[in-house]
């Protein structure tokens, strides 16, 4: 409602007090009965801060039907933690089937289906073409033919990747995956680059330990001057030194390796020998690997189980 200012020659015999109530009422009427404070805001306070670095968190080798409270324990922890979740293989115990997805994923880490950017494990091929995770996850998972894809998160580039080499006409620096990896990394613009695919090129892991037709992707990142490469498989946690492809130690070039098969797996928790340039493990506690992506380093944190003590965190710069 609007309201005519009075010219001067009209305000007499208390005309003024009559037009000031009248404002007070209709301005009553329209905060419900309340008179609402008006805040000054300068415009120091105005102006939106900066919003905080990119977090991303996850593990792999999670929901198990036949018990799921390791992934239940996981599950809580990502609940708490804002970003970006990468699920790294064998997902859903033990087919990948429609059924399992739906029954023991779902309730567990499913809550995060819309901030989850998956990579497929051997397990999501017990069923035929992935189909279980495929429509499962739809265009989050990438090509459904290829199960592999990029994009960016604050100033990183990451690239999920398929380590089913046969199902995907193979891993090696002339295959289909292989040709698309380095086009990938020749295009991409931000500054630092992260993997991340189901099993591991370094493991001291007992049922698994390295697997070399990840050799070939790891030549190509390692290259292209790659940060970190994050695994699962083993059902484990290990953190390796920054390392070359043949496994020499490289602080200033090397990749760092992460294996976290700690999503709520309880089978063979174990460990062989220890591989060169491990430098913790864990194999008694489920948990999740965060990251904090800073424009030209990173944090990591491994964040147990409730219960649990075990944990690991530090820092790393970027190439």
């Amino acid at each position: 409602m609007s309201v005519a200012l009075l010219g001067t020659g009209e305000i007499r015999n208390g005309t003024l007090l009559l037009v000031l109530v009248l404002v007070t009422a209709v301005s009553s009427q329209a905060t419900g009965g309340v008179r609402k404070k008006t805040k000054t805001v300068s415009a120091a306070t105005a102006t939106t801060s900066p919003s905080s670095d990119p977090v991303l968190v996850g593990a792999g080798d999670i929901a198990s039907c036949d018990d799921l409270a390791g992934a239940y324990a996981t599950a809580k922890l990502i609940e708490k933690i804002p970003g970006t979740v990468f699920a790294v293989g064998d997902l859903a115990y033990p087919a990948g089937t429609d059924e399992e997805f739906a029954s023991c994923y779902g309730p567990t880490w499913g809550r995060f289906k819309d901030r989850t950017r998956p990579a497929p494990g051997n397990h999501e091929y017990n069923s035929a073409g992935a189909t279980g995770y495929v429509k499962y996850f739809g265009e989050a998972a990438g090509d459904p033919k290829k199960g592999y894809y990029s994009y960016d998160l604050g100033q990183w580039h990451i690239i999920a990747l398929n380590s089913e080499c046969e199902q995907v006409g193979g891993c090696a620096a002339a295959s289909e995956q292989g040709m698309w990896l380095q086009q990938d990394l020749k295009n991409r613009v931000a500054g630092c680059t992260l993997a991340y695919f189901h099993k591991p090129l370094f493991s001291s892991g007992l049922a698994h330990g390295n697997d070399l037709q990840m050799k070939f992707l790891w030549d190509l990142l390692y290259h292209a001057g790659a940060d970190v490469v994050i695994n699962g498989h083993d059902h484990d946690y290990e953190r390796f030194a920054p390392q070359d492809p043949e496994g020499k130690a490289n602080p200033e070039h090397g990749i760092r390796e992460f294996v976290v098969g700690s999503g709520g797996k309880n089978s063979h928790r174990l460990f062989a020998a220890t591989r060169a340039n491990s430098e913790i493990r864990n194999a008694d506690t489920f948990g999740v690997l965060k990251l904090t992506l800073h424009p030209k380093s990173y944090d990591w944190e491994f964040v147990p189980q409730e219960g649990k003590t075990f944990t690991d965190s530090g820092s790393g710069q970027c190439h």
